[in-house]
């Protein structure tokens, strides 16, 4: 089944006091790290959702401006989701640099038709490392006119509508989902020698 993704690239970055988008790590800038796993991926297309057009948005990938006002990843899936020419969409956080291709391969093939996939780490889901339904699409909207712009409340509802699919991520599979939120995440651990 092809699909389609969006790079989540709309926080504000608040705690690491710079633009995630373009901090390096590991000699690379977030963007670029992000953007090459999902082309691993083949996606039919990629988008970039965030507030306004990134200045470092390669030119082949569409960007999609978060629905003002924005709500966060909220929004930015929703902006994507009424752009997708695919049933599905790949959802990636600009900040989860530890994620794998080879994982997200396994959740393209846990897809069907109308129904997505969700990891989950301690009945917790990973709502920005997720692949959607084109039908989840309504549900979003629904969720933005509300008051309550949690994704978590949202996947919740999704999962009991037989939209999204929840997987349990194994205890090596969780280190995948670490984000970078602080300049600390970005030095290399302390191992005592």
């Amino acid at each position: 089944m092809k699909i389609s993704a969006v790079l989540l690239a709309g926080g504000k970055s608040g705690r690491m006091g710079d633009d995630k988008a373009t901090i390096v790590f590991r000699n690379r800038p977030l963007w670029q790290i992000q953007i090459e796993l999902l082309r691993k991926v083949s996606p039919k297309e990629i988008f970039i959702s965030a507030p306004s057009d990134p200045p470092w948005r390669p030119a082949d990938i569409e960007f999609v401006p978060d629905d003002q006002p924005s709500r966060g990843p909220l929004s930015g899936i929703v902006a994507a989701l009424s752009r997708i020419t695919t049933n599905h969409l790949l959802a990636l956080a600009i900040d989860m640099p530890f994620m794998t291709e080879s994982y997200l391969h396994s959740l393209c093939e846990k897809i069907e038709r109308g129904r997505g996939i969700v990891p989950l780490i301690e009945n917790r889901a990973e709502p920005l490392a997720a692949i959607y339904p084109c039908e989840a699409h309504v549900d979003l909207v629904v969720a933005l006119s509300g008051s309550d712009f949690s994704l978590q409340s949202v996947v919740r509802n999704l999962i009991a509508a037989d939209k999204l699919l929840p997987i349990e991520a194994s205890g090596a599979e969780r280190d995948l989902f670490l984000n970078l939120n602080e300049p600390a995440d970005l030095e290399p651990p302390v191992t005592n020698q």
